[in-house]
């Protein structure tokens, strides 16, 4: 018997993430999404072209990346878009490193002026960043490369765009623009039954009819059914382990608490054959760890 009860996709599971953003007959949907984040800052994207998502390094020993969403515009200017469920331990060293894969694969093998085209690194946080937490009104952040005295940019063609999307809580009500409205979509989806009358518009309208679970074919339901419940799994992780955290007044509760459910899910993975490179990506342990587990 499923468990799956709500009408339309959860966007923070690797399936529905994908489902959204991740199929060639979809790209309106990224394309449209992109220019409302970057439109007044790069012009607006005509057309993209999805790339493989598995970068590898430049020798054997390197360690490769896996993107949820690896795509390039018609100027050649390439967009990651990652959908990171959960906190995990140098996150923002990871996005740094995972930037650096569009940027190597831009050089020439013959001779080459090292004029490089942008590289945009979007992520959509289910968590906040501990630094900020207390700040309930910042949930985006804009990075680019600065000059600390005068404040100006330095570098534009490397930038950095992070949601903490739990600190975004506007109604139906308050949503006023384009950009609200497709933030509210992502964080509500799966718990809306309808097309709201706001969201009438024909960008949400497919949205809306690509997400209906009903329309999936079998093996599509039951690929989301597994996303689904690995995605549970982890938040029912990270919910107890705060709990049994506070309880006890320490933080090294949670750390130790997730850390630990981690490593069950991981290992129920692996019993399943899942790829190393998707249980690094749903729960957040290190390749090391996870082979360690294998």
């Amino acid at each position: 018997m499923s468990d799956i009860k709500e009408k339309y996709i959860n966007p923070f599971t690797d399936f529905g993430f994908k489902r959204l953003f991740g199929e060639e007959p979809n790209k309106d949907l990224l394309i449209d999404f992109l220019n409302v984040l970057l439109k007044k800052e790069q012009g607006e994207i005509v057309n993209l072209t999805y790339l493989k998502t598995e970068q590898l390094g430049l020798t054997e020993l390197d360690r490769k990346a896996i993107f949820d969403l690896y795509c390039e515009n018609e100027k050649g200017e390439k967009f990651i878009v990652e959908m990171q469920k959960s906190k995990q331990n140098f996150f923002k060293d990871r996005s740094v490193y995972y930037s650096t894969f569009p940027i190597q694969k831009q050089a020439q093998k013959s001779e080459w002026n090292y004029e490089l085209k942008a590289v945009y690194t979007i992520g959509i946080l289910d968590f906040v960043f501990d630094e900020d937490k207390s700040d309930t009104n910042k949930f985006r952040y804009d990075v680019k490369l600065q000059d600390i005295k005068t404040n100006k940019t330095f570098y534009d063609k490397l930038t950095f765009i992070y949601f903490e999307m739990p600190k975004f809580n506007k109604t139906i009500e308050e949503l006023s623009t384009h950009y609200d409205k497709w933030l509210y979509v992502l964080k509500n989806l799966h718990k809306l039954d309808r097309l709201p009358d706001s969201l009438k518009e024909q960008v949400f309208e497919k949205v809306f009819e690509v997400a209906e679970i009903a329309k999936f074919t079998h093996e599509e339901y039951l690929s989301y059914e597994d996303s689904l419940k690995y995605y549970r799994d982890l938040k029912n992780t990270i919910d107890t382990a705060k709990e049994e955290g506070l309880e006890q007044g320490l933080e090294q509760g949670i750390e130790q608490g997730m850390e630990k459910k981690a490593f069950l899910i991981a290992k129920e993975m692996l019993a399943a054959n899942e790829s190393i490179e998707k249980i690094v990506r749903l729960t957040g342990l290190t390749t090391d760890q996870v082979e360690a587990i294998k």
